[in-house]
């Protein structure tokens, strides 16, 4: 009896063990992963200074980031990609109180820059093209909180009180609405770019819009824009607008528009052609593309500027 006691509490703990492991692996396929990514070979050779950082190859460390993610999706495991920024991560871990030479703070940074940075969802693409997008947005990322960061430091105007960040944030998105607006049917590409003290602001946006209903555009994208061309209106600083428009059967249309007193003023098709085909760094001529027309600038119809603080 007692070993046939025995046998039978044998049995019923290989069985509960079984089906615990079995729960847990259904879990593990709907818990989603991040993989903080070290994406330039700088970031990656400073991270050799930890000793429990285990590579010392950059390339070899991208073809094991790339295997893992092609086991995780074989899994049926989401798996999103984030930038992992070394001189960030050393000031999370000391304002965190944490070591930063283990792999626990590691993994709870990895949290932290996924649930507050750019990210990329791994869909089986090759990683040479994963971090491209993941490089862009990061960049667009920091750019918009960088915008917005000068925005909210202006303050209030002294006269009337308003928020002048805001201000400028509704006025550059009635302008960015009224761009769409009279912009037409066709795929249209948007850059809006304006200096700062410290540095070269960008902001690019993709919409669509069919021959009836508005523009179809990204939310965060629109933001984005909005928030860089709202800088060049609170700052007043030498700000433009470049628009092109793809459709089908049709060379590419670019117009051009300079921010002037809180609009937006038409350049010529001259002006135009010469910021297009200008080298940015070097000032010297680029040749232009073929099939593509050089525009001046329309009248968007926005409703007058309401006057400087």
């Amino acid at each position: 009896m007692a070993q046939t006691g025995h046998t039978e509490n044998s049995t019923t703990h290989h069985t509960e063990h079984g089906t615990g492991t079995t729960m847990r692996r259904a879990l593990r396929r709907e818990a989603p992963s991040t993989i903080g990514l070290l994406a330039d070979a700088q970031d990656f050779a400073a991270m050799r200074r930890y000793r429990t950082f285990a590579f010392d190859d950059h390339t070899v460390y991208l073809q094991q980031v790339e295997g893992l993610l092609k086991a995780f999706a074989a899994q049926g495991v989401h798996t999103t990609v984030a930038l992992f920024d070394p001189e960030d991560y050393a000031e999370f871990c000391a304002e965190s109180g944490l070591d930063a030479d283990t792999g626990a703070s590691r993994s709870r940074f990895t949290a932290e820059i996924a649930a507050a940075g750019a990210t990329v969802a791994y869909t089986g693409q090759r990683l040479s093209d994963l971090i491209p997008v993941l490089v862009s947005r990061a960049v667009r990322r920091a750019t918009w909180e960088y915008a917005t960061l000068l925005l909210t430091d202006l303050g209030t105007c002294a006269d009337c009180g308003q928020d002048i960040g805001r201000a400028a944030f509704d006025r550059a998105s009635h302008l960015l609405t009224r761009l769409l607006e009279t912009a037409g049917p066709g795929a249209h590409h948007l850059v809006c770019s304006t200096p700062t003290e410290d540095d070269q602001l960008l902001a690019v946006l993709h919409t669509h819009r069919d021959t009836t209903g508005p523009a179809r555009l990204d939310s965060t994208e629109g933001a984005e824009f909005a928030t860089v061309l709202a800088v060049a209106i609170a700052l007043e600083s030498r700000g433009g607008v470049v628009l092109r428009t793809s459709a089908p059967d049709s060379p590419d249309r670019v117009h051009g528009w300079r921010l002037a007193y809180g609009a937006l003023a038409p350049l010529t098709a001259g002006e135009v052609f010469n910021a297009y085909c200008t080298d940015a760094d070097t000032g010297e001529p680029v040749s232009p593309e073929s099939g593509v027309e050089y525009c001046a600038g329309f009248d968007i119809g926005a409703d007058p500027a309401e006057p400087h603080h």
